[in-house]
């Protein structure tokens, strides 16, 4: 059995260099698991169903994959009169535009907003995703603010969108934490450029595909409470608002995770899903506030101990380990040091039966690797 140092250099310059050669390195190696796409996908339900609860993280990927696209057909066919007059190739870049006027700027995000906000995406990923949970204990925190989760059914107490909300405005220069509902008066700006509704009610392009790309001057929406220019209620800078709503989703993401929270010292596996590992070890380490205390040292050899046994239940003939709690949670790095290595030891020389045959020390800093290369060679 072999037990090694490996030791990833700090700092965000060389972290992001680096991960750019990982990803490099690894595009081709990376292992979806074993069978078909069928197989693979019959995989990742049973695990759903099998869970005590769901965390989903997503981003603008997930809209995009439900058809949201913002190049091609949609900018073609909603925004073709201001590529044609400002050079605009696609939606994104269109929101950063330097438009000349604002009743241009607000003819412009109407449709924006109206059409990434208050229509249904074109397929039916989000609602697909929903059947899959709805049963489940959810919940959902995204950088989306297109309020698809939403449409698609999942429960609004069960949603968190941290970076805001296409449907709400918000005071460009705010002094109080409020945002306002914003689909009337984006409903009577397309109104104004010639949009009309259909049967269901959703609005389209006139017959004959004459837009104006201004609104009238007096649908320009100001704050009623600062009597300031308004703004779209999106993460771009200092003056987000977090409103009541926002905080009391955060709040209700908090108490989702506390709801699930490990106890320390024990361990849990998943499957390494696109990571090149087969599966990812998932521990609480202890927290030390002040000195050191005795029921703190057993909570960290448990935890190296039940990432051994789940390991050999799993059959695994290597594992990596971190230095636990060593961050954040402040347990002190000679200790750890000393604990990690004589744990691990301990535990292998009294289960011949473990199928580990090699242990890796993932440290962070070179006082970290001369710590535990003292343990190594030093304090054998």
């Amino acid at each position: 059995m072999d037990i090694e140092v490996f030791k990833i250099s700090d700092g965000y310059r060389e972290s992001i260099s680096k991960g750019i050669a990982a990803m490099q390195y690894f595009k081709g190696r990376v292992k979806y698991g074993t069978g078909d796409r069928e197989e693979q996908l019959q995989r990742l339900k049973n695990e759903i169903r099998s869970c005590d609860a769901i965390l989903i993280g997503a981003g603008a990927g997930l809209s995009t994959s439900a058809g949201f696209t913002y190049t091609g057909e949609r900018f073609d066919k909603y925004f073709f009169d201001f590529g044609k007059a400002f050079g605009i190739k696609d939606i994104y870049s269109g929101g950063f535009y330097p438009f000349p006027k604002k009743e241009i700027f607000w003819a412009w995000w109407a449709r924006h907003i109206y059409f990434n906000r208050y229509v249904d995406a074109p397929k039916p990923v989000y609602k697909d995703l929903f059947n899959l949970v709805k049963d489940k204990d959810y919940f959902v925190i995204t950088t989306n603010v297109d309020h698809q989760f939403q449409r698609a059914g999942f429960d609004k107490k069960r949603l968190f969108y941290t970076q805001g909300d296409y449907g709400l405005f918000q005071s460009s220069h705010p002094t109080v934490a409020k945002t306002y509902d914003n689909q009337e008066i984006v409903e009577k700006m397309l109104e104004a450029q010639g949009f009309v509704r259909d049967n269901e009610g959703i609005f389209q392009l006139p017959e004959d595909k004459k837009l104006k790309m201004s609104i009238p001057t007096e649908l320009i929406p100001i704050c009623p409470d600062d009597g300031l220019p308004m703004t779209m209620n999106l993460r771009t800078d200092e003056s987000f608002v977090e409103d009541a709503g926002w905080n009391m989703a955060a709040k209700h993401y908090q108490d989702f995770l506390h709801s699930h929270e490990e106890a320390t010292g024990q361990c849990k596996i998943t499957s390494g899903y696109n990571l090149p590992a087969k599966y990812v070890l998932h521990t609480v380490g202890p927290i030390v506030q002040g000195e050191l205390t005795e029921k703190e040292m057993k909570e960290l050899k448990s935890c190296y101990r039940a990432c051994l046994t789940k390991a050999t239940e799993a059959k695994c003939k290597s594992l990596a380990f971190c230095c636990i709690s060593t961050g954040v949670f402040m347990f002190p790095k000679d200790k750890a040091a000393e604990i990690a290595v004589s744990t691990v030891r301990e535990w292998l020389d009294t289960h011949p039966e473990s199928t580990v045959e090699r242990v890796i020390f993932n440290v962070f800093t070179d006082e970290d690797k001369g710590i535990y290369e003292e343990w190594f060679f030093s304090r054998r």
